[in-house]
């Protein structure tokens, strides 16, 4: 099949107008324009019309498990207070609630134009069926913390590794995630970082998420610390480094490390971060609703760090009575245009698309249209100029009109 559309945005290099993109067995065969094209076409072509066609977007970081908690938790005063809740409510649900929940979270995705996602999984159980019920490539990591439950970290890694080496093998895929530094006793993610090295596989890590993380770490003190202390936390890792230099203490930033949302750091951090090769993953609408300080895209990206953009979870997107939240990465994207208005549209497209996909370990598969990458293909309505064509899509309101993932064409239709 070829698709032809009246733009085509493939990211790997600048868009150009009339173009077409052949597929062939789940995969791209052929990226150019349609003169060139259609003297070699085989198959059907099914032109497109006024459209922009571009890769599916890549979303490094979601819990699609909480997609149903939007507004439950009103903005809290303390990121501390906000745990305490979301721990409550998390144990007031059900295994039925979990999944609903996740379903719905990945079918909004979707809608919004996001094939691929990194999934934070804090309850495992809900796999594989969830894989098997969403068209999605979903990388799945699943989460650990130890601290509370005080279980012995070497027991915790075996039986995640067991139950990743339980699950299938397809379209999606599972890896590991120690939540935290504040969260996850040392040992734990230290190993975690040594068998993701020995086994080539990414994993995910909260880090330098809150001030009062940063202030337990740098200070031992604070709200952070005290709660923890008070459940009894070993509290003598604080007091000396920041989150960051925590993980590299601890041999776990390399070029494995997803660290997201890395919202407050110390001078050493960001050429840490750069020597490790390290991914960072910030979320626009999760830094807003906690009011964080000002994301540090300029600094990070000087040094030269590959950063994404990620939805983090519908708990903590600010709610309206108007419009429902949903997760949307072009909402991500918005927000963060607003609140980092001298970044470029074409600069943010990297952001959910080639970016993400190198932090994930599907760099040149996902987030870009070339020979060989998976089918995984969006498209937004469009007949405006084709300079202008990164800017309507960072803009784009509303799902998308079509979506294909490795070359099948799924509706969006509400």
């Amino acid at each position: 099949m070829i698709l032809r559309a009246r733009t085509v945005l493939p990211l790997g290099r600048p868009p150009f107008a009339d173009g077409a993109v052949q597929l062939a067995r789940g995969r791209i065969q052929a990226v150019g324009r349609w003169r060139d094209l259609r003297a070699q076409a085989i198959g059907a072509v099914q032109d497109l019309g006024e459209v922009i066609l571009l890769p599916g977007l890549v979303n490094p970081h979601a819990h699609l498990d909480y997609t149903a908690m939007a507004g439950m938790i009103p903005p809290p005063r303390s990121f501390t207070d906000w745990i305490k809740s979301i721990t409550t409510l998390k144990a007031e649900w059900s295994y039925a609630e979990y999944a609903q929940s996740w379903l719905r979270g990945a079918e909004m995705l979707r809608r919004h134009g996001t094939t691929t996602v990194g999934d934070i999984e804090a309850l495992p159980e809900l796999l594989p069926d969830v894989w098997s019920a969403t068209p999605l490539r979903v990388r799945s990591f699943l989460e650990m913390t130890g601290v509370r439950s005080r279980r012995d970290p070497e027991l915790i890694l075996r039986e995640a590794i067991a139950r990743r080496d339980s699950l299938p093998e397809g379209r999606s895929r599972a890896f590991l995630s120690p939540h935290a530094p504040y969260s996850t006793p040392p040992v734990l993610l230290r190993r975690v970082a040594e068998v993701s090295r020995q086994h080539r596989w990414p994993f995910s890590v909260h880090v330098a998420e809150s001030a009062e993380e940063f202030q337990m770490f740098t200070e031992a003190c604070g709200p952070m610390y005290d709660w923890l202390g008070r459940n009894e936390r070993e509290m003598s890792d604080c007091g000396s480094r920041t989150p960051v230099e925590r993980l590299a203490a601890l041999q776990a930033l390399g070029p494995r490390t997803i660290a997201v949302h890395v919202n407050y750091l110390g001078p050493r951090d960001i050429p840490l971060l750069r020597e490790s090769g390290a991914h960072v993953v910030h979320c626009p609408r999760s830094h807003a609703y906690f009011r964080h300080r000002a994301f540090d895209f300029a600094a990070l990206r000087s040094a030269g760090l590959n950063l994404s953009l990620g939805t983090d979870s519908l708990a903590t997107t600010r709610t309206s009575s108007q419009v429902p939240p949903e997760l949307s990465l072009f909402a991500e994207m918005q927000t963060f245009a607003r609140a980092h208005p001298a970044v470029a549209p074409a600069e943010i497209l990297p952001l959910v698309t080639v970016n993400p996909a190198k932090a994930l370990g599907l760099e040149d598969r996902v987030g870009v249209l070339r020979e060989g990458a998976w089918a995984d293909l969006i498209t937004i309505p469009y007949a405006g100029r084709l300079a202008e064509s990164p800017e309507a899509v960072v803009h784009h309101r509303g799902p998308v009109r079509d979506v294909w993932i490795e070359g099948r064409w799924t509706s969006v239709t509400p």
